[in-house]
């Protein structure tokens, strides 16, 4: 028995040293994007979140605004907050192709594909060991949560769950019908899990729709779009709480759930957020 438990002993010691050194911190720390980059552990490979600012805003205040870092830390887990790629106001603003930026424009032909640099930077990360490519989720506020939409259209692959914030979308506005998501613009492969947030007083995204050139149709658009997306058949409302309700769609393909979580009386920032509730759903699912 003693000799037993010796044995465990020693397997556990050389799986955390040989997890510690999968996980190339020389690698990671020549990153050109190592100052956004927090590692909640040291030891990996970790799951990642890529966690993407709103509108003229930047990666590291997005990454001090929404307290991930420490949600990072209580459970073991790597956030990396990058840039846009268009220069906008006193920061940046993400390439959503076809939709117009909160400068009104359009992004122009020479701006960053931002997809292919976001699928680019996860890449990079797993490369160091310390991100496990099977656990990538993303998640970002307002623009950022219109170009984590858009990751979840384009490349669901490459995702286990996606969490929008104030900016869940299903695709650009139909031209045709602007209250209605262009179905053609979002054509997802494979089954993704879906969770946003936000708040029924968001006057910027409001989740009845209308607003700016790139918003228009209503968040329950964007939900019933993703339900038959994922081939949803069981709708459900909940309350959690006097502050918050849910609206979503179960019995999906993969088991896979579509939902939305209102603040009541919630505006446009990351408050409508409970990290907590974000991390347990985003945990429960593996690509």
């Amino acid at each position: 028995m003693l000799l037993l438990r010796l044995v465990l002993a020693l397997c556990a010691c050389f799986s955390a040293s040989a997890a510690f050194a999968q996980c190339r911190i020389d690698a990671l720390d020549a990153l050109p994007e190592r100052g956004v980059i927090h590692l909640g552990s040291k030891v990996g490979p970790m799951p990642l979140v890529i966690l993407l600012h709103g509108s003229t805003g930047t990666g590291a205040e997005m990454l001090r605004e929404s307290g991930l870092a420490a949600t990072a830390d209580a459970h073991g887990f790597v956030v990396v907050s990058p840039n846009g790629g268009i220069a906008a106001g006193r920061g940046y603003v993400w390439n959503i192709p076809g939709v117009p930026t909160v400068t009104g424009a359009l992004p122009g032909k020479d701006a960053r594909d931002d997809v292919a640099y976001l699928t680019g930077l996860i890449d990079r990360l797993a490369a160091t060991g310390c991100v496990d490519v099977k656990r990538v989720y993303a998640t970002g506020l307002s623009g950022g949560g219109r170009m984590t939409s858009l990751l979840g259209c384009v490349v669901p692959r490459r995702f286990a769950a996606i969490a929008p914030v104030v900016g869940l979308r299903a695709g650009r506005p139909l031209a045709a019908d602007r209250s209605r998501a262009d179905p053609a613009s979002c054509r997802p492969t494979t089954p993704l899990p879906v969770l946003a947030f936000s708040g029924d007083a968001d006057t910027t995204n409001p989740i009845t729709g209308g607003g700016a050139p790139y918003w228009q149709y209503p968040q329950t658009v964007a939900l019933q779009r993703w339900a038959a997306l994922n081939h949803c058949s069981e709708p459900y409302a909940r309350n959690l709480g006097a502050e918050v309700y849910e609206q979503g769609y179960a019995r999906c393909d993969g088991d896979v759930t579509v939902a939305a979580r209102v603040m009541r009386g919630g505006k446009h920032s990351w408050s409508v957020v409970d990290n907590e509730a974000m991390w347990a759903f985003l945990s429960r699912h593996t690509r």
